[in-house]
């Protein structure tokens, strides 16, 4: 039976028909009718088809028949954004073979590298495929020369494949049976299986997705989860399928399936632990799973604060299905109660506000991003701060380091001196620089977190037209002369508003900063300044002028004095109401830092 089986995932760079190629490989197999059938079948959230982007990892089984015999395939469908590159490293730890699709148009991109990198640390055999031939501007040549030169990947036996119009789609399968390794397990051995992925259902909880290595899990077997220390009954057992869930009594050594034990609480569920059998447990769990690391963090609020419940529930919920973020109870003075949010990338903090605010229908304010500094203090702690405002007083602390990371960017060459500007923009420091080919270069920077957090993805598309792609990958900390710039408004620090920035840079951010502001903070009855300071300097300044109530209306004719009366009364109100007056700060106040130069 495990000879029949082939357990393979599909990685590529964001756009270059992942998802396209996972429809055809479906169509093919005959797993959907065409009449069922829909594009990006295996993106099943709203949020992936209107962007266009796989946000979740998604698994399908089908058979298909090769010289008359049948073959289990288990399709793991990954995200190709650098934001996602989890759900890529848990995809190809449970799996024995990855394609490699590359847009024979467009060539080896940065995401491309680094997932094949994953790929390799897993051993898996990769197949190079080459999608897209039909274009007008395919050269499949340069691209197998391409990834040769930058992967080291023997290319001779490339597949070119149309995944739109179904080229090649045949050939792709049988060299898949032919030349992916087949699962190797002990059916015999205790059970263990490796949950990769976990969601939440609303009629069966929280719900298991297994590849099983040893043994195998049937339906009402006692189960120890190894991570936990938790046993439970296995209610139910079923395939993935892209339409409806195919139930099964058991699931067999080499197989994927999904695991229902009828868990409401969603933290019994972890991915990356291990699944055994309750009496004959299996000797060590399942190696080889990374734990995730949050690059980003940044506040999220719900806008009514009877909500903070809520957003409690839909952040276990979440949690659930993208194990990537982490999430701990913060208060602001000028937001109320609140969550900080560990995210591994911008794009990822966006969607998942976005599906917060969808899926759980919540109104949710997000503060400016942040990432972890490590702060040494003058008794010799090391600290870590996930919020400026945590950052103890200027005279309790030595040194601040900050993260760095090794960012690798491919571009065409007509666009790199723009791109070497905006990385010394950036206090990026180059490492290399590769030309794969006359038209196109690989450069590599280490680069603060910091400054790529915030905008830049936006900004190098812009200088690039779109056509540089990006990836990075930590490489640890160094220490920076940053200072914490903060934001007053009417003389009230704003604490959701603080930002770590560098020394020399200080000056001209706050000015940036409090000019921005002055277009969002609302005028009042009242004049109100906005200020940034470093400490107790006040480094720049800006003021909203009152709004001006005609109090003189109602005075029509008789002396002028009675007009000065009213005047002077109305200047003693505007003075006490400045003592005492608060601003509302609207929504967007709190993401201007982001459009700060």
């Amino acid at each position: 039976m495990q000879k029949h089986i082939r357990n393979f995932s599909i990685i590529a760079h964001i756009d270059h028909g992942k998802s396209t190629l996972a429809d055809r490989l479906i169509q093919e197999c005959g797993a959907v009718s065409e009449r069922e059938m829909t594009t990006q079948m295996m993106d099943t959230m709203d949020i992936e088809k209107e962007r266009g982007i796989t946000i979740k990892a998604q698994s399908v089984r089908l058979t298909y028949v090769k010289e008359g015999q049948p073959y289990i395939l288990n399709l793991i469908d990954t995200p190709g954004h650098v934001d996602f590159s989890y759900e890529v490293s848990r995809s190809l730890a449970s799996s024995d073979g990855a394609l490699l699709v590359v847009d024979a148009s467009q060539g080896v991109e940065a995401q491309t590298i680094a997932n094949v990198y994953i790929a390799l640390e897993n051993n898996l055999e990769i197949i190079p495929v080459l999608n897209k031939i039909d274009l007008p501007a395919a050269d499949p040549e340069r691209v197998k020369d391409e990834i040769e030169h930058t992967i080291g990947l023997d290319c001779s036996e490339a597949l070119s494949v149309s995944a739109k119009s179904g080229i090649g789609i045949r050939e792709l399968l049988d060299t898949l049976v032919d030349k992916i390794p087949a699962p190797t397990g002990d059916e015999d051995a205790p059970t263990k299986a490796l949950i990769y992925d976990s969601w939440f259902d609303n009629y069966l909880g929280a719900l298991a997705l297994v590849r099983v290595y040893d043994g195998s899990i049937k339906k009402g077997q006692e189960v120890y989860v190894m991570g936990t220390g938790k046993k439970h009954e296995v209610l139910n057992l079923m395939y993935p399928h892209p339409l409806a869930m195919q139930k099964t009594t058991e699931i067999k050594t080499g197989e994927v399936g999904i695991v229902v034990l009828g868990l409401k609480n969603v933290g019994d569920v972890r991915v990356g632990d291990t699944i055994t059998d309750n009496r004959n447990k299996t000797a060590e769990a399942v190696g080889g799973f990374k734990e995730v690391k949050q690059f980003v963090f940044a506040g999220l609020y719900p806008i009514e604060t009877d909500k903070f419940e809520e957003l409690r529930d839909a952040l276990d919920k979440l949690k659930l299905n993208d194990s990537s973020i982490s999430y701990e109870p913060e208060t602001s003075a000028a937001l109320g109660f609140g969550f900080r949010v560990g995210f591994l990338g911008l794009l990822h903090m966006e969607v998942i506000k976005e599906r917060l605010e969808r899926e759980f229908d919540l109104d949710l304010i997000a503060t400016a991003p942040t990432v972890t500094y490590k702060v040494k203090t003058t008794k010799g702690a090391v600290l870590d701060i996930q919020n400026p405002s945590q950052l103890p007083p200027v005279n309790e602390f030595e040194e601040i380091s900050e993260p760095y990371v090794k960012a690798t960017v491919l571009t065409p060459t007509e666009f790199l001196g723009n791109i070497i500007i905006l990385m010394n923009n950036k206090r990026g420091i180059q490492k290399k620089m590769d030309y794969l080919s006359p038209e196109r270069v690989l450069l590599e920077y280490e680069i603060p977190l910091n400054e790529i957090v915030m905008d830049f993805y936006d900004k190098l598309k812009s200088v690039s037209k779109g056509y540089a792609s990006f990836d990075y990958e930590p490489i640890g900390y160094q220490v920076g002369d940053l200072v914490k710039l903060d934001l007053l408004v009417a003389g009230e620090p704003v604490d959701a508003l603080s930002i770590i920035v560098p020394r020399v840079s200080a000056q001209s951010r706050g000015r940036d900063f409090v000019k921005a502001m002055k277009e969002i903070v609302p005028r009042q009855l009242f004049e109100v300044a906005i200020q940034a300071s470093i400490g107790t300097k006040v480094i720049a300044r800006e003021t909203v002028k009152s709004m001006g109530k005609n109090v003189t209306a109602k005075c029509y004719g008789g002396d002028i004095t009675r007009k000065r009366k009213l005047l002077e009364k109305q200047k003693e109100g505007k003075k006490r109401m400045k003592s005492i007056g608060k601003v509302q700060l609207p929504q967007e106040a709190f993401l201007t830092i982001l459009k700060i130069d």
